[in-house]
């Protein structure tokens, strides 16, 4: 009862797309909000003199009219300016963002519509609605400091994305000019050596870039498995061949055991995860030890392992360590095993877009990066 006190109100949702008005209404109305439904802007527009909504979800881009000029034409009706308007919008650029600001909006999510997000942002515009005059100008203050937040992470984001696409060309050159390289019979063992470093160290970079991306698309909500029926064996037999030259550096022996003929992945997504786990492995083992990679099957899935013979992860650290640039000290006095980069991050954002999990378990001694994937019915 007392939280349909707390919801009550009228939501008008604006959008041409009728899943998205669908969820949104749904989610809503779940909470105890009474919820109008307009198709497009002029229809929006109509339903709000119509109807007198206390809150407005409005879509940026439909085809009559976008959001900016609704919420432009609602600003200037009978109690427009005082109604909550909350941008929906799939871009995520600053020139969006700042234009939504201009016209007068209150606040802007993200799609695809997350329904807690949603439900918490209509709940936080309607009680702002209710406040008196000095509590809303203190909060336009606060609001003013959140928008700036906003878009410096916004403006974060852009430069993210500009470095991340100019990286890759440089580094694709890189690794083609090796491969040239490696075809010359004329070419020295120790040169030979030297280019096949170059090649693992741009196919390294190659990684990361692609993991910033993923990254990226799991912070949006658009990190999606795009699953295929995928030979295990192989695929675990070209990670450990393509980083076979960094474990025989380190005197670190690389070992299998496999019991699964194939498993149902993305295979992209996947085999990145399996290489920066098996690279993190080798990296805290300690020479003339081995680095295990074994794949079982469990009920409901397939449980993927990789173990080495480090010292190991406390326990209250073990889920941390996912954690991006986590810093997670050792068991006993050996070298801490971190995450200062994103390779676990992304690690654990590819196994949960598969819907499964993650985790580490004691290897006695070492750490086991232990992963399941959920069969696909």
């Amino acid at each position: 009862m007392r939280r349909a006190e707390e919801n009550s109100g009228q939501i008008l949702v604006v959008d041409d797309n009728e899943a998205n008005r669908s969820l949104a209404q749904s989610a809503l109305e779940d909470e105890g909000y009474d919820v109008v439904l307009a198709s497009g802007g002029l229809d929006g527009i109509a339903a709000f003199e119509r109807a007198r909504p206390d809150c407005i979800l409005l879509d940026v881009r439909m085809p009559d009219l976008d959001g900016f000029t609704v919420c432009e034409r609602i600003r200037a009706l009978p109690h427009g300016s005082e109604t909550p308007v909350l941008f929906l919008t799939a871009a995520r650029d600053l020139d969006t963002f700042d234009r939504a600001l201009r016209v007068g909006g209150d606040d802007f999510l993200p799609k695809p519509i997350r329904p807690t997000e949603l439900v918490v942002r209509v709940q936080n515009a309607l009680k702002l609605r209710r406040l008196s005059v000095e509590l809303r100008e203190q909060y336009r203050e606060l609001k003013q400091q959140r928008d700036a937040a906003q878009r410096v992470q916004l403006l974060k984001d852009r430069l993210s994305a500009f470095v991340v696409h100019d990286l890759k060309n440089p580094v694709n050159t890189m690794d083609l000019h090796a491969q040239v390289l490696l075809r010359d019979e004329g070419l020295s063992p120790d040169a030979r050596e030297s280019v096949v470093y170059i090649r693992s160290a741009a196919r390294q970079l190659t990684r990361l870039i692609l993991n910033l991306l993923d990254m990226s698309k799991a912070d949006e909500g658009r990190l999606l498995a795009q699953r295929s029926e995928v030979d295990l064996r192989t695929l675990i037999d070209e990670v450990l061949l393509e980083i076979e030259m960094n474990a025989r550096s380190r005197r670190i022996e690389l070992c299998t055991a496999i019991e699964v003929q194939s498993v149902h992945v993305d295979r992209d997504l996947f085999r990145r995860t399996l290489t920066n786990l098996v690279e993190n492995a080798i990296r805290y083992s300690p020479s003339d030890t081995v680095v295990t990679v074994t794949a079982t099957r469990r009920s409901g899935g397939t449980e993927v392992r990789v173990s080495d013979s480090g010292k190991g992860i406390a326990p209250e650290m073990r889920e941390k360590v996912f954690d991006a640039f986590a810093q997670v000290e050792p068991v006993g006095d050996g070298h801490a095993a971190s995450n200062r980069g994103l390779g676990l991050t992304f690690c654990k954002l590819a196994i949960e877009a598969h819907a499964g999990q993650i985790w580490v378990e004691d290897g006695s001694p070492g750490a086991v990066f232990c992963m399941r994937l959920p069969d696909v019915s």
